[in-house]
């Protein structure tokens, strides 16, 4: 990055920043957030346009019951478009929650049939009161009906609804409990019903006709947030010579320096140029290809690395990779994903929360792949049991057991040793990038002491070293590892304290490091978690086949089939996004010593991403 500082006259600013914003690279040092009234208020119409944008753009109503009536009502909206939708969104749960309370009225008061309120209000102004009843009809006793002035209104089998009329102030009992009178028709509310039912027709055909006004209301999103942004701009600028004159400090990527100063050079602004450096905090602008940029989405989740900090991107995509095919452990479900990944891609599938996402889909369904066949499954069932599947991909498969243990947990723990040990490397290096080799001793003794004796256990397992070899592979690296963890971890620190750090370091990396290895058999567990519940939905399709397809069989067996799978791929990609996302955030960044506490450089531009 290039820092420039502007230093331009008060009465200059609104139109140096309107300048910027058409270069579209520069990024003023500025809030995020509203820092005054007026900006809040710039800040919650933007807001505002963009959640009615949203809202908007998910409007769907192919589906809905009465979809034919809402495509063909037309609503004429006046007014702010986004002031109406708000209304109308609101209007909206209203009538769907009175649409609930009336279906419960006319529930209530479809055993009382119709009646003659006139008549039975003529009762009470003559003395006589009219009690309402309902009981199982196992407990409904028909003596009552000797007893007392009792009416059957309705008997459905299973309750009975009936009255009595008593005089009123007389000693009246009942071994009924009463219940209260109806409010009103079963006519009444499902007139009632159909009232909020047209009413409810007519929001939606509004809101759908809104939908023409996603072009203006996203063109007034963008000019609020570049309105917005510049005011913000506009603030951070420092004022000097009693606020007669404002410097402004902004960065921007180093490649862009020569057309920048050419047209600063035409602005005629006062400007000073010069390499940016870590003190100066510059905003983050990462740098990767196609294939690893589909992955900067995790590292901008967790944070941006801080200026002189490694881009951790580079290593977290392979990996990701990795741990997400492990954590499906079907090839068939990775042949899914591929498929799907492009059709959103395409657009042969419009679904607007994967529109963005399906190179990254179609990526990871590639790796599913590729390690399920490793793995030997595809759709639930066993590859390598499979007399139908070659023998020649067979040899590729990791099966069986290794020392008693399953070998894909030991290749799952396997992976994750190497990944903490390239997690100590990254770190190792990166901090004596950027603190100096003095600094970081202790980083470099660990990184030994655990690469260091896992390449000599391998060595020595395999025959490549002699015994005595490896006996004094050993000393040198237990002598220069201690060295550096308990004797110089510490530059300026007395040798006493240095071996109390030292001491201390070693508690938390032996219990850390070990915990953060046996973290790894999630990738294990979860493939083979997904891998039995697939083969156990193919094991009740197999019974329900019986011995071969009939007319009544196979439609069953189609819907345990894909019900199942699809249940299945939803499941198991939820793990296989999360658990991941845990050893790459928790696991491998903390043994890499990752910051993330970088600015992400954000640009004064006249387009900004609603």
């Amino acid at each position: 990055m290039t820092k420039y500082s502007f230093i331009l006259l008060t009465g200059e600013k609104e139109g140096f920043l309107e300048q910027l914003q058409e270069l579209g690279v520069v990024d003023i040092s500025r809030s995020v957030r509203p820092v005054d009234a007026d900006s809040s208020v710039m800040f919650h119409k933007a807001e505002r346009a963009r959640k009615t944008l949203e809202f908007l753009e998910g409007i769907d109503y192919s589906k809905d019951a009465d979809a034919e009536s809402i495509a063909k009502t037309t609503v004429n909206i006046e007014g702010d478009p986004v002031d109406f939708i708000e209304d109308s969104r609101a209007r909206l749960t209203e009538l769907q929650a009175s649409h609930a309370a009336a279906e419960r009225q006319l529930k209530l008061r479809a055993p009382w049939g119709e009646y003659d309120k006139k008549a039975l209000d003529g009762l009470d102004s003559i003395g006589y009161a009219v009690r309402y009843y309902t009981v199982d009809a196992k407990k409904f006793d028909p003596l009552w009906g000797e007893l007392y002035p009792l009416q059957i209104v309705s008997d459905n089998g299973k309750k009975v609804w009936f009255v009595t009329v008593a005089p009123k102030g007389e000693a009246y009992s009942f071994p009924v409990q009463e219940i209260a009178a109806p409010e009103g028709t079963s006519a009444e509310a499902a007139a009632e019903i159909a009232r909020i039912k047209a009413e409810t027709i007519e929001c939606k055909a509004g809101l759908l006709n809104a939908k023409d006004y996603i072009p203006a209301i996203r063109e007034a999103c963008n000019n609020d947030l570049v309105e917005l942004d510049r005011y913000l701009a506009n603030e951070a600028g420092e004022g000097a010579a009693e606020n007669l004159v404002t410097v402004f400090t902004g960065f921007a990527p180093s490649e862009n320096d020569t057309e920048l100063v050419e047209a600063f050079d035409k602005m005629g602004v006062l400007y000073l140029k010069e390499d940016a450096v870590k003190e100066d905090n510059p905003p983050i602008k990462l740098k990767n290809n196609w294939f690893t940029r589909q992955f900067e989405v995790f590292t901008e989740m967790y944070g941006m690395p801080d200026y002189d900090e490694f881009d951790p991107t580079s290593i977290v995509a392979p990996f990701y990779i990795l741990f997400f095919a492990m954590c499906m452990g079907d090839a068939g479900y990775g042949l899914v994903l591929i498929l799907f990944g492009l059709a959103v891609t395409k657009r042969w599938l419009n679904i607007e929360m994967f529109k963005n996402i399906g190179p990254i889909i179609s990526i990871l369904g590639a790796g599913t792949l590729l390690i399920g066949l490793v793995l030997g499954t595809a759709f639930g069932i066993d590859l390598s049991a499979a007399e139908w599947y070659p023998e020649a991909m067979k040899k590729f498969m990791v099966t069986g057991d290794i020392a008693g243990f399953p070998a894909q947990m030991i290749l799952a723990l396997a992976i994750g040793v190497f990944h903490i040990c390239l997690a100590m490397t990254v770190k190792a290096i990166g901090y004596t990038k950027r603190f100096g080799f003095r600094e970081t001793v202790s980083a470099w003794g660990w990184l030994l002491l655990i690469v260091g004796g896992i390449v000599t256990a391998f060595l020595a397992i395999g025959g490549l070293l002699s015994p005595v070899a490896v006996k004094w592979l050993i000393i040198v690296i237990g002598v220069v590892s201690a060295l550096g963890i308990y004797i110089f971890n510490t530059p300026g620190k007395s040798p006493l304290a240095n071996i109390g750090s030292g001491l201390w370091d070693t508690y938390n990396m032996a219990t850390g490091i070990l915990g953060d290895v046996l973290s790894y058999i999630r990738l294990y567990a979860l493939g083979l978690a997904g891998g039995m519940l697939g083969q156990a939905f193919n094991i009740l399709g197999n019974m329900i086949i019986g011995d071969g397809f009939t007319a009544v069989n196979w439609l069953p067996f189609l819907l345990i089939i894909l019900f199942g799978h699809v249940l299945n791929i939803a499941m198991s990609c939820l793990g296989a996004f999360v658990h991941p996302l845990r050893l790459t955030f928790v696991e491998y960044f903390k043994n890499a010593g990752y910051d993330g506490k970088g600015k992400e450089y954000n640009p004064l531009t006249k387009e900004k991403n609603n």
